[in-house]
């Protein structure tokens, strides 16, 4: 990429940082907080120092564009089976060593952000896709908030929802002013160890969690995945933890999904997640009374199944991102018992199914 300048179209001012007495200037959107001079990138590589301030250098900028099932991202209490337009930029605050989008999120190519496009256009093109939700994913939409937000925005005006998936790491200010954007949100909760976040994430799990808890509060609807590393993170006592923590500070209503690992980037050493280990962690969710908890990445559609609360019968049978049964009315509640299903409801079942579909949307300069 480029030197940062705010000549270049896609580079914008912002304004979570404030200066040091030693001449730096803090970048105050995550934890990391980093400390530049003129000219330098924080970790996240697209917000760095110019002209005496901090600016993002991916505005209007993406790694490419596509349509998926709302379920992929994942969130199963969330407009089912609708379809969302989703895309990512270059660059992450953290540093997983077992990241599975290592080539977007640890970009440092301007190749990388080959597609572009204006907040407008973008949700012009989600709705003449009939999309009824834009995601922000691949790669943490907290490093590009302003052109997230604005894209928010632009797709609220449409009637469109806005998705956030992302691992939460975010400093209070801007956490709040982001999610006033976000309609729903899948957060990863990495693991549940102080040690995991320090060495193989090089974050900290206090303000993950910190994270979550804020969601509570709000009216963004939220689930939480925790991808499980064999050896890693995935110890009995560790998923007890989780979960213990789990039902005490967000209830047994949030939705919880335990995801199958695979080889990648600086681990591929380890072996896949067995499925034998996604159904012990769901055993365990289930047993510390958590009530809506799922499997990923594997073939499991007991794990994919989601469970009326009140008469315990199925309501959503899935396989993989195909909706086989459905037994909710337009408003989330079960057509037995009338039992309301957390999460966001308010129509018919979608029909996208398990489509994948990659879109080209017209350049237009985002500024």
């Amino acid at each position: 990429m480029s030197d940062l300048n705010l000549d270049d179209p896609y580079t914008v001012p912002t304004k979570h940082w404030h200066a040091l007495d030693d001449g730096r200037i803090q970048c105050d959107v995550c934890p990391r907080n980093c400390r530049l001079r003129e000219g330098q990138r924080g970790l996240c590589f697209v917000r760095g120092r110019t002209a005496d301030q901090i600016v993002l250098a991916s505005y209007g900028r993406s790694s490419g564009f596509c349509v998926d099932p709302i379920e992929k991202k994942p969130l199963n209490h969330f407009l089912p089976g609708s379809s969302v337009l989703s895309f990512g930029t270059a660059g992450c605050n953290l540093a997983c060593r077992f990241c599975q989008n290592w080539d977007i999120s640890k970009s440092r190519e301007i190749d990388t952000l080959s597609s572009e496009a204006s907040p407008e256009a973008l949700a012009a093109e989600a709705q003449r896709l009939g999309c009824r939700s834009v995601a922000f994913t691949y790669n943490d939409p907290v490093i590009f908030m302003e052109y997230a937000m604005d894209v928010a925005d632009a797709c609220r005006e449409r009637g469109i929802k806005a998705v956030a998936v992302s691992a939460g790491y975010m400093n209070a200010a801007p956490r709040e002013e982001f999610y006033r954007h976000i309609d729903a949100a899948n957060i990863d909760l990495k693991a549940f160890s102080d040690t995991f976040y320090e060495k193989v994430t090089f974050a900290k799990l206090p303000m993950v969690l910190e994270t979550l808890e804020y969601l509570k509060t709000t009216d963004v609807w939220f689930e939480v995945t925790t991808l499980l590393i064999p050896g890693q993170n995935d110890s009995d006592s560790e998923l007890a933890a989780e979960c213990t923590w789990f039902a005490e500070h967000l209830g047994p209503d949030v939705p919880l999904h335990f995801s199958a690992f695979h080889p990648d980037f600086k681990m591929r050493d380890i072996p896949r997640t067995p499925p034998q280990t996604l159904a012990r962690a769901r055993r365990i969710a289930l047993d510390h009374g958590l009530k809506y908890v799922y499997t990923g990445n594997v073939h499991d559609p007991n794990g994919q199944t989601t469970t009326c609360g009140g008469c315990g019968e199925p309501v959503v049978v899935r396989d993989w991102y195909v909706i086989n049964k459905y037994e909710l009315t337009d408003a989330g509640a079960c057509t037995r018992c009338g039992t309301t299903v957390p999460g966001r409801f308010d129509g018919p079942v979608g029909t996208w199914g398990a489509r994948r579909l990659p879109v080209r949307i017209p350049a237009v300069p985002a500024r």
